[in-house]
């Protein structure tokens, strides 16, 4: 019989292999409850439960809805299930939401109280570039600071260059994995221009731009729908790539290109 992993050993498992999931921790309990403070609980986005234990029925259906909204929009939850009469003096309704914290019902005859917190923990997002240029240097240096997971793709002979990555691949051909939420920078600068961008104008990425002026990338357009690339794949090419802070070195582009990707990809996380 296999070894059953621990809680810890789970989330060290899961993260080390980039799959979400969300962990559950109860933080207090009154009265006559199943589990007590300090369970915890890892659970898949299919809202299986692999590892850990928070109680039975009393709290399941709460808990894993959390779980899948927290994996949803990455922000964390605190569930207090508590029985009907303790919610009805509070003027409370299951699935209320008040001060931070939202309510459910215990049905279950302890009729105790307990609080869980649920957390997403999410993989690194990726942040691909293609070559070799300083910005692409510079990029890669700070995209690692900044968290990502980052994947260059460039020739052999240029990897050096690129030492602290996560990843290196020779030529244009990106890994398939996280094909839908990475986020892609071409950053050839003269070098393989047109190569780099055939070989990601068709990715169904968040974030496509191409570190070059308008003018170059008209021209590179027009090759691009000449090499059979839609109107509408093209519209998705953000060039130039970063946000317009008068951006002169390499380093201040690279800058400007990470605080457009922060800026989409916490779009869908701000709260008001």
């Amino acid at each position: 019989m296999p070894k059953q992993l621990g809680i810890l050993d789970l989330v060290s498992a899961y993260t080390a292999k980039g799959e979400p999931f969300a962990l559950a921790t109860v933080v207090r309990t009154v009265s006559v409850t199943a589990a007590k403070a300090g369970a915890k609980a890892v659970i898949l986005p299919d809202g299986q439960i692999t590892g850990g234990w928070i109680g039975g029925g009393c709290a399941r259906g709460a808990v894993l809805k959390a779980a899948r909204e927290a994996l949803q929009d990455g922000q964390p939850r605190l569930i207090s299930v508590q029985p009907y009469d303790l919610l009805q003096a509070q003027d409370l309704k299951a699935g209320t939401a008040r001060d931070g914290v939202i309510y459910a019902r215990n049905s279950c005859p302890s009729q105790g109280t307990m609080d869980i917190f649920v957390e997403a923990v999410l993989p690194r997002p990726v942040l691909c570039i293609l070559g070799s240029s300083p910005v692409a240097v510079a990029l890669a240096d700070m995209g690692q600071r900044m968290g990502f997971f980052v994947t260059v793709c460039t020739p052999q002979e240029e990897h050096s260059a690129f030492s602290g990555s996560d990843r290196m691949v020779t030529g244009f051909d990106l890994p398939s994995d996280q094909a839908d939420s990475r986020f892609i920078v071409v950053a050839t600068q003269g070098k393989g221009d047109s190569a780099a961008l055939k070989a990601v104008i068709d990715e169904a990425s968040p974030y496509l731009a191409f570190v070059g002026s308008r003018k170059k990338a008209a021209a590179l357009k027009k090759d691009l729908a000449e090499a059979g690339a839609t109107e509408a794949q093209m519209e998705r090419l953000r060039a130039p790539a970063g946000l317009d802070i008068g951006a002169i070195t390499p380093d201040e582009v690279a800058f400007s290109i990470l605080a457009e990707i922060i800026a989409i990809r916490r779009r869908g996380q701000r709260t008001t």
